[in-house]
């Protein structure tokens, strides 16, 4: 089956894949499944994330490897998911200023200001919080991706079930 694939395409799918295997074990869980998914434009809710892992984990191991994903989503995969993945990460570029994978409070504030729209302590404490789920001080690819999901989501009033 990956044969109709671009070996491109099978490329940035790996690269989106590694993005989201936040532990680098070559599997993806259940919540790190369901990042990558809405990093993609999809927004399965929770009982749809929990039946699609399921339904990929051919090995019954409780999580997703890069064959077992590249599997499921062949069939609907094209290029426009790519593109909008390429161009979501060189947003996440544009705060990412030194490169290093993490937007850290000061990047934020700097490109915030940049685009017109400087941030208080208070809101930018705020966005961090929000952003950075996992606590550890900066805001990651993954972490990015949810935000501006969830932003987007938030914005034009679309619901996620």
């Amino acid at each position: 089956m990956m044969a109709k694939i671009h070996s491109d395409q099978l490329q940035q799918l790996r690269d989106i894949f590694n993005r989201f295997d936040m532990n680098h074990d070559g599997s993806l869980t259940q919540l790190e499944l369901a990042a990558l998914l809405r990093s993609l434009g999809l927004k399965p809710n929770g009982d749809q994330i929990h039946i699609l892992l399921a339904n990929m984990d051919s090995n019954g191991n409780g999580a997703v490897e890069f064959d077992e994903l590249v599997e499921a989503i062949l069939p609907d995969m094209n290029e426009e998911v790519l593109i909008n993945q390429d161009r979501l990460m060189e947003f996440f570029r544009l705060f990412d200023r030194d490169g290093n994978g993490y937007i850290t409070a000061a990047e934020l504030t700097k490109q915030m200001a940049k685009m017109g729209h400087p941030l208080s302590y208070r809101e930018l404490s705020e966005m961090m919080q929000e952003a950075d789920t996992n606590g550890d001080g900066v805001i990651s690819f993954s972490e990015f991706a949810n935000i501006l999901g969830k932003s987007a989501i938030d914005y034009f009033g679309i619901s996620v079930s």
